[in-house]
């Protein structure tokens, strides 16, 4: 077996959503749940089949994030998972609906930041073992770290 690490490159503005799900039909519930989670989301959906024609399935409100979605989702090459990326959105808007499609076994990740996915490679196929997200921490936060945080999560109407 071989641990490859794939490089995922968020677009500028964008998140990025990597999950696992069981069922051809994931595309198809994955569209429905992200589109009816907030009016005007632009997204882009891809899942890799892990039998069957082995596709990379595809679809979006985007054309642009679908493409970007496919291409995430053909680097990473793991069976049963699923890219998204998210545009005018944030992934605290659509989590809690992905989570309730029957399909999605699980969340590896939710970001902005460059990801790399740990996947597994072996001759029966590829697995996501996990994802480094983002930088290590760089220290503990100040008071004044608290209060800018506050301040911030306010301004953007997540708090009041």
């Amino acid at each position: 077996m071989n641990i490859d690490e794939v490089e995922v490159k968020v677009p500028e503005g964008c998140q990025f959503i990597l999950g696992q799900a069981h069922f051809i039909k994931t595309v198809e519930d994955v569209y429905e749940a992200l589109a009816t989670s907030m009016p005007g989301i632009k997204f882009g959906v891809a899942f890799c089949e892990a039998s069957g024609k082995a596709l990379v399935r595809c679809d979006g409100s985007d054309a642009e994030l679908t493409k970007r979605a496919q291409e995430c989702a053909s680097l990473i090459g793991a069976g049963h998972s699923f890219a998204v990326v998210l545009n005018g959105a944030f992934p605290i808007n659509v989590l809690n609906r992905l989570k309730s499609v029957e399909e999605v076994a699980s969340i590896f990740c939710a970001t902005s930041n460059p990801v790399i996915v740990l996947v597994a490679d072996t001759p029966k196929g590829r697995g996501v073992l996990g994802v480094i997200d983002g930088v290590s921490p760089k220290g503990v936060e100040t008071e004044q770290d608290k209060e800018d945080r506050r301040a911030f999560l306010r301004k953007i109407g997540y708090k009041r």
